[in-house]
């Protein structure tokens, strides 16, 4: 089965990946099979069609909150739904690059063994890698995951950030973005470069096109001059530059550029007129200070600090942009850093998967202001776990890759880890 699927791979279009999947799949006992694709916003799950349309009687879209499938989304488990027995049993399994969720899997197994569930993880994970080779090259995957169109600045923003969660032995990182159809001005990244994490947030002024050129051009210039070996402070001072040669002193960009040193948990950031970073230690959070230099762009000649912490094993550092805590709900008061800080905390309790704890942020969020933002909402977070790269079962819990405790019983719904 994998070796057929990715022979066929080198020379197929993502649009004929159902097909070409349920072909291969049916050497190893798997027949009706169904790709499923999450949308921006993270609401729906919507149907990859295959070259022939979607199959006879199979749902367009599935909704994430409430069904079998979401909870296999959301949770990374396998969602078991019977069927009788001549049919065989059917299986929702999550499509997962990395950390990164991408959707759903549906097959119906002739087995219900564990050699068979194993199987399907196993093809699961292969389309997940087939479908980040494709998709820079597949409108219809662009489609598909839109249920309105991106504005210009939107396009753009979503085609230069990296995905939104990774992890390895070391950290876990995630990230979220609202509205997710309209953002402007907001940017993130992170990027490995040895034992060091480089985190960065960007939010430009404005909320038009023009606000989503000035982020482009922040996080260009940024990414240029780290991959050119320069410090956090140099960093900022390119970012700087770039936006005084293409604007003089009319745009400016607010940001915290962080580098967290793996290998003794030592974070070192630089505020460039920025909201200060919010670290989380167990069930309670503080600000991190540093005194904050000018807005990138504003030529106003404050020095740029380069401040440091040292972080415990499971401190999680959280960069965020205003529209997060300044949303307003229906009597005016503002979402707030403190609420923000206690969601997170709360749902960490919970034992969900970071992602999913994130997801839940932003709908926490739109909901507060009424389904509608009037600015951009962007958390970026990191969690240290310590110096060991091979020490991967905390980060597969935190990002739902490990089974759940075998104490947990098994859903109502069917579903059971992988």
């Amino acid at each position: 089965m994998l070796a057929g699927l990715l022979d066929a791979s080198h020379l197929m279009p993502l649009d004929v990946l159902p097909e070409k999947a349920g072909e291969h799949a049916r050497a190893a006992g798997f027949t009706d099979l169904l790709i499923y694709v999450a949308d921006l916003e993270r609401r729906g799950l919507h149907l990859l069609p295959g070259e022939k349309g979607a199959s006879p009687g199979a749902a367009e879209v599935i909704r994430i909150e409430g069904t079998t499938p979401g909870r296999a989304y959301q949770y990374g488990w396998l969602a078991s739904c019977a069927v009788n027995e001549a049919a065989g049993v059917e299986w929702w399994l999550p499509i997962v690059d990395g950390t990164e969720r991408l959707g759903v899997l549906r097959v119906r197994s002739a087995y219900d063994d564990a050699r068979a569930r194993e199987d399907a993880d196993r093809l699961a994970a292969i389309l997940a890698l087939l479908i980040v080779a494709k998709q820079t090259s597949s409108d219809t995957l662009a489609r598909l995951m839109r249920t309105e169109p991106l504005s210009i600045a939107a396009e753009m923003a979503w085609n230069l950030m990296p995905p939104s969660t990774y992890a390895d032995g070391r950290v876990v990182v995630s990230a979220s973005l609202q509205p997710a159809y309209r953002i402007s001005g907001d940017v993130y990244e992170y990027a490995l470069d040895g034992p060091l994490v480089h985190l960065t947030i960007f939010d430009a002024m404005g909320h038009d096109n023009a606000a989503g050129l000035c982020g482009a051009l922040a996080l260009g210039a940024c990414r240029q001059a780290r991959r050119r070996g320069a410090e956090l402070a140099a960093k900022g001072e390119a970012v700087e530059a770039a936006l005084i040669e293409q604007y003089g002193h009319r745009r400016y960009v607010t940001g915290v550029l962080a580098t967290l040193d793996t290998r003794t948990g030592v974070l070192s950031w630089v505020n460039r007129g920025h909201h200060p970073p919010v670290v989380i230690r167990g069930n309670r959070s503080s600000h991190l200070q540093c005194p904050p230099a000018h807005p990138m762009g504003t030529d106003l000649g404050l020095p740029s600090m380069v401040c440091s912490e040292q972080l415990q094993p499971g401190d999680r550092i959280i960069l965020y942009t205003d529209g997060i805590t300044e949303a307003r709900g229906a009597d005016d008061r503002e979402f707030g850093v403190e609420r923000f800080a206690d969601f997170l905390v709360r749902h960490d309790a919970d034992g969900l998967p970071v992602p999913e704890t994130l997801r839940r942020l932003m709908r926490a969020v739109l909901d507060y202001h009424g389904g509608h933002l009037q600015d951009d909402a962007t958390v970026l977070m990191c969690e240290w776990l310590g110096p060991v790269i091979d020490d991967t079962e905390p980060a597969k819990a935190l990002t739902g890759l490990r089974d759940p405790p075998a104490t947990a019983g098994t859903p109502k719904d069917g579903s059971r880890p992988l």
